[in-house]
């Protein structure tokens, strides 16, 4: 089943997103498809700054599939001292793709 995850993260700016991606894609500083993810099972991503931090809102294919995404941008994350962010965790009853 898919799953939403929402990351809403105070403190978090920009360029410290910026930083996440190019760590995540071997020093690719833009990601165009979820194939430049480092695991597979991403259908969408979509982040945005706030007027307080950053917005995170992903849709993957399953649960584990996020778990392993998130084994590899906690620690991404914790290195470049973006504050400790919980996600919130929704099922996906409709999704519109194009």
């Amino acid at each position: 089943m898919a799953i939403l995850i929402v990351f809403d993260i105070p403190g978090m700016t920009q360029d410290a997103y910026q930083q996440s991606i190019v760590k995540l894609t071997g020093g690719r500083d833009k990601v165009e498809t979820s194939s430049d993810w480092p695991v597979p099972g991403l259908i969408t991503h979509t982040a945005a700054p706030t007027p307080n931090g950053f917005f995170v809102a992903d849709v993957w294919e399953s649960e584990e599939a996020f778990q392993k995404f998130g084994a590899i941008i906690r620690p991404i994350l914790e290195e470049l001292g973006v504050p400790d962010a919980e996600p919130k965790v929704y099922p996906v009853v409709n999704l519109v793709t194009p």
